[in-house]
């Protein structure tokens, strides 16, 4: 009888966190549909571009609540795996962050895609990443800057507690905190990038009186020669930043109980055969994110 209550509440535990998270995913995805979000989103592609067409081998994992949402889809590496926490068809494993069901040192590159401030566990979650990954991988990590004029709007927005932002949903990772986590997990960050020190303003409306759509377009052309000056200039204060790490130590090997248990809870990975790597190109002096 106890052996029975205790796994249903687990059951209910895992149910409810499924809830919270598919609520997560598609409140993000709804602010990323309007054209600031969209502006946005094609600014971190741009300037991941460089750095995902240098990486090489056979495995990219992006993880985040937005799975819809690619990062990796110009990578050269072949085997693409999209994980979230949201049961959503969009992704190819569904699991927790902090307990990736992965063999270690089997992921070339990994790509945390607003991933640690969505995550009740940011820290496990990120020893998990740096775990699957291996030795010299790239892991790249997008998040919100919450020492940043949105992320100032982000704060206030989150005294409602039904709001996407409100702290038990969102809780920020400052990019010094992460770089702590990064020295601390061995993990040596190569670069950091700030994007839109002014929140992005989207495309001009088609809609409206000329006289506000010259409004939004200037409030656009403002925000976008004061980016492009920041990031020519290495500045912080963007409203997203995007990290750069390799991982320096040696491989290490899970032990063989969680690799069992890892096994068994296994979703969305069967793959027929073994996928051919991606042709490994020659380093050169732009194997950074582009400024």
């Amino acid at each position: 009888m106890h052996a029975g209550s205790t796994l249903a509440t687990l059951v209910m535990v895992k149910s409810v966190a499924n809830m919270q998270s598919i609520e997560i995913s598609r409140a993000l995805e709804s602010w990323y549909a309007r054209d600031s979000g969209e502006e946005l989103y094609s600014a971190i592609l741009q300037r991941l571009e460089p750095v995902l067409a240098l990486s090489f081998g056979y495995h990219i994992l992006q993880i985040g609540p937005l799975a819809q949402r690619s990062l990796i889809a110009e990578s050269p590496i072949n085997h693409q795996i999209y994980a979230s926490g949201a049961s959503d068809r969009s992704a190819s494993l569904y699991c927790h962050g902090d307990e990736l069901p992965l063999e270690s040192d089997s992921i070339d590159t990994v790509v945390a895609f607003h991933a640690l401030e969505f995550d009740e566990h940011p820290h496990g979650s990120l020893r998990e990443m740096q775990r699957v990954l291996r030795p010299h991988g790239h892991l790249i990590v997008v998040g919100f800057n919450p020492y940043s004029l949105l992320g100032a709007i982000h704060y206030a927005r989150g005294l409602q507690k039904s709001s996407l932002w409100n702290r038990q949903r969102h809780r920020p990772v400052s990019l010094h905190r992460l770089t702590d986590w990064l020295r601390l997990l061995d993990c040596e960050l190569e670069s950091a990038q700030h994007l839109f020190p002014l929140p992005p303003a989207g495309r001009p409306g088609k809609a409206g009186r000329a006289e506000q759509q010259a409004g939004q377009g200037r409030w656009r052309q403002l925000a976008g020669g004061i980016d492009a000056w920041a990031a020519g200039h290495g500045l912080p204060g963007g409203s997203v930043y995007i990290a750069h790490a390799i991982k320096q130590i040696a491989g290490i090997r899970r032990p063989r109980s969680l690799r069992v248990r890892a096994k068994e809870s296994f979703r969305g990975l069967g793959v027929a055969g073994s996928p051919a790597p991606a042709p490994q190109q020659p380093r050169t002096d732009n194997s950074d994110l582009a400024a």
